[in-house]
């Protein structure tokens, strides 16, 4: 089996490897192929991709994406060795830590592959119409002189330093500000529209904005207050997906999150 790097030109027949129940998954891999910290790989036997993969690597920390095997070549072990393959070059790096969102069916590859459980991501469904509420005048636009103190924030949150993604979306952002501190921010364009924010009147307030016109969430377990809110304004769980580690431990605070970004980046 032969590893490469993917490119444009592999797009066409990346499609035909499109599980049924996930979104689009090539918006996902072209947004890869464009950024310099995003590695996506593709696995070929005879010249057949017959599975993908990605490492998206920050300053010490990774996360594996999108492991997606060709049907008609599952239970080979294709998925553990793409799943190696990425680990073996995030080690040659020094990444300390990698992480990812596992389904059910990804879930035992991965622990054979030595990750453990570091968290469960509770997923929702509206199944009642929203009720209209007056928005916080604390909710502002985003503003150059706030970017910084949303890098901190991130990074307070997730244990990470994201930077170099968070760039990319910092000026479309919307942020929750009291006294001159940004105390939350929800950034709508990357992928589902992150919402980290330190507290729950912040937090929940960017949830409000976010679910007058969104009708499904993702958040981890941890965030009672945020799944309350969900609960309490029409929405239903649907299912659960289990976040996995390798490596060290990542100082995070899940409770803290009340929107992911993806299945991608946690």
């Amino acid at each position: 089996m032969l590893y490469e790097k993917i490119t444009k030109v592999d797009l066409d027949e990346i499609r035909e490897l499109q599980p049924p129940d996930w979104d689009d998954i090539i918006p996902d891999i072209e947004f890869y192929i464009n950024l310099s910290f995003c590695e996506p790989i593709k696995a070929t036997i005879d010249n057949i991709i017959v599975g993908i993969g990605t490492k998206i690597v920050f300053e010490n920390t990774a996360w594996i994406a999108h492991i997606i095997v060709r049907n008609q070549y599952r239970n080979n072990g294709i998925g553990f060795l793409l799943v190696n393959h990425l680990l073996d070059t995030l080690r040659k790096q020094s990444i300390q830590t990698c992480s990812l969102i596992a389904t059910s069916l990804g879930k035992p590859i991965y622990a054979k592959a030595g990750f453990r459980v570091a968290s469960e991501y509770l997923f929702f469904k509206r199944e009642k119409p929203w009720i209209e509420s007056d928005f916080s005048n604390k909710i502002i636009p985003f503003d150059e002189k706030y970017r910084s103190a949303i890098y901190d924030l991130d990074r307070e949150v997730s244990g990470e330093n994201r930077e170099i993604l968070l760039e990319v979306f910092a000026k479309k952002s919307i942020l929750y500000v009291s006294n001159n501190i940004v105390e939350g921010y929800y950034m709508p364009d990357l992928k589902e529209g992150l919402i980290f924010a330190i507290n729950d009147e912040a937090g929940l307030e960017l949830m409000k904005l976010k679910y007058s016109i969104t009708d499904k969430a993702v958040l981890p377990f941890e965030n009672i207050s945020g799944r309350d809110f969900l609960l309490n304004n029409g929405f239903v769980e649907t299912s659960i997906g289990t976040r996995m580690i390798i490596g060290k431990d990542i100082d995070y605070k899940p409770d803290r999150m009340y929107s992911r970004i993806g299945g991608n980046f946690g």
